[in-house]
């Protein structure tokens, strides 16, 4: 019997500019969160289990909320996640208060995961498709060289209430992720989408273009190369208060270096979160019209 997946949820990252701590606001007609909606379509889909990257200091709160919507449906473990860990003996420096970085958050899962896996934001709505299409993934074609990201159309992401930054995915002719690029102040203006460069100048992109919205699919391989690579980041940036330890980081040196290929699982649905503090009346619109249209019961736990 094939082993089920695991979900990785990462929601240790504080809402800087959110200004609360919005994975535990609710969103749908009973107070559900954005996640809710993820563990729901990841339980329908066949994942196993589902661990939650946490601070240590929200662990009460968010298990209070989450542990009685689970309880009996999916196997569920907590790992937190906290600047010393994984440092190795090196001291933290004193000015930094931001965490490691996503890649950081997906390593403090290490303990808890030997299986395939999935990684998702906490405040992304994913859709059901792409948890189908990465749960048959992770089942079927995941190993030690076969990773996979599942790719968004750009027109599908954006807000209606400011610009946004979105890793702009290049696939080569065997569907694979050649490469990420970070693209900034990604808007639509006039039916046209465009991103800034640095210096000011603006270029646009395809509303099809595959961006990443950091839902991976990984082999338990994954944390020894994270690791690794955390190891030599900390050697550079450990000084540098801003600098964050990311998902493609990883990625790319698992590319570059030829240990193996990322599938890009393409998806039509439409993304959408929280980014600003304007979005959350969109999001629960959205919710109620996939109520509406039979995609999700009205009360999700009942």
């Amino acid at each position: 019997m094939t082993q089920k997946p695991t979900l990785l949820i990462l929601a240790a990252g504080m809402a800087s500019r959110y200004g609360s701590l919005k994975q535990v606001d609710g969103f749908g007609p009973n107070g559900e969160t954005i996640i809710d909606y993820s563990m729901y379509d990841a339980i329908r889909a066949g994942f196993g289990k589902i661990v939650f990257v946490i601070r240590a200091q929200f662990a009460e709160s968010f298990k209070s909320i989450f542990e009685p919507r689970l309880k009996g449906r999916i196997a569920t473990e907590y790992v937190f996640q906290e600047l010393s860990d994984y440092m190795h003996g090196k001291e933290v420096p004193a000015d930094r208060t931001k965490p490691w970085g996503t890649a950081h958050a997906v390593l403090c899962g290490k303990s808890a995961i030997h299986e395939p896996f999935a990684v998702i934001n906490a405040d992304d709505y994913y859709g059901r498709e792409a948890f189908e299409k990465m749960a048959q993934f992770l089942q079927q074609e995941c190993n030690d060289h076969t990773y996979s990201v599942v790719g968004y159309e750009l027109g599908n992401t954006l807000s209606e209430n400011g610009s946004v930054s979105r890793g702009v995915c290049a696939v080569n002719e065997a569907g694979n992720l050649a490469a990420i690029n970070e693209r900034t102040k990604i808007e639509r203006e006039n039916g046209v989408i465009t991103f800034e460069e640095a210096d000011g100048s603006k270029h646009p992109l395809e509303a099809e273009t595959p961006v990443s919205m950091n839902f991976w699919g990984f082999h338990p391989s994954f944390f020894d190369i994270a690791e690794d690579q955390f190891r030599l980041f900390i050697d550079q940036n450990r000084e540098k208060p801003k600098a964050e330890f990311f998902i493609p980081l990883v990625v790319d040196h698992f590319i570059s270096s030829g240990k193996g290929a990322v599938k890009v699982i393409p998806t039509a649905t439409k993304w959408f979160g929280v980014t600003y503090k304007e979005d959350a009346p969109g999001v629960k619109a959205s919710l109620e019209q996939l109520i509406a249209g039979g995609a999700y019961p009205e009360n999700l736990w009942k």
